[in-house]
């Protein structure tokens, strides 16, 4: 299994003395714009976002490319697999909006994005291909976080728990987090758990539970604003959300209202 460390502990750190819960850009907003593009996560910052949450696939030239679909399709003007694809292929498509139109946005590299990160923001990256079992791959992303000083503001995600350990074992200092549309309880040694939100009801003891393990939690849920009084009340230590201006300005209300 995966062990614990102190890097949780140091994540958690930077983020100790903000808002509680801090609200997690579920691929930038993807409701004013296409979804993990830079304008997204730009729009993200400027509605209060404290995380900012991408996915991860690896072009054909190894470069790390922020987009969630194995396949262009959906959400780009083209088609075919992005691990098929060259950085210059992938950067030459644009991304549809919500209505279908063509947009000017690109596909964002992790560069592109670490070096866009402002201070004080962090990063949620969702490992979205099995390439992250390979050691070399996972120590290719710590030097990139590193050099571009990111590292001790990002977490991985994802809802394979062998990629975790894999990252776990080859960069130990990477806080991990594993997503679950079924786990009862908060008894995975991770860093972060976040479990599909009706669990939360389920287990209305599911917060206390992760937090007596030392576990960040955050329930899987974009659209929370509805349950954000409950999950207040829980006292979950962060929210998804498609929408993170909208579930900022509500949290603000509920927390004013106490």
């Amino acid at each position: 299994m995966i062990g614990m460390n102190s890097s949780r502990s140091n994540w958690m750190d930077n983020f100790s003395s903000k808002r509680q819960p801090l609200v997690m850009a579920h691929r930038g907003n993807r409701v004013l714009f296409p979804e993990n593009t830079m304008a997204a996560f730009q729009q993200a910052v400027e509605d209060g976002a404290e995380i900012l949450e991408t996915d991860l696939h690896l072009s054909k030239d190894e470069k790390f490319i922020c987009i969630h679909d194995g396949n262009v399709d959906r959400t780009m003007n083209g088609s075919g697999k992005v691990e098929d694809k060259l950085l210059t292929e992938l950067k030459s498509l644009r991304a549809l909006g919500n209505d279908s139109t063509l947009t000017s946005e690109t596909i964002p590299t992790l560069v592109e994005l670490s070096e866009f990160l402002p201070q004080g923001i962090a990063l949620a990256l969702e490992l979205k291909t099995d390439r992250f079992l390979q050691p070399e791959v996972c120590l290719k992303l710590r030097d990139l976080l590193s050099a571009h000083q990111v590292m001790d503001r990002t977490m991985v995600l994802s809802f394979s728990l062998e990629r975790l350990k894999t990252v776990q074992l080859a960069v130990p200092e990477l806080p991990v987090g594993w997503i679950s549309m079924t786990r009862l309880i908060p008894n995975v040694p991770v860093d972060l758990i976040g479990s599909f939100w009706p669990v939360f009801y389920i287990n209305p003891f599911y917060v206390k539970m992760a937090h007596k393990r030392g576990l960040f939690t955050c329930p899987l849920d974009p659209t929370p604003d509805t349950r954000l009084q409950y999950y207040l009340k829980l006292g979950v230590d962060a929210v998804l959300s498609d929408d993170p201006g909208t579930t900022h300005k509500e949290i603000k209300r509920l927390l004013e209202n106490k």
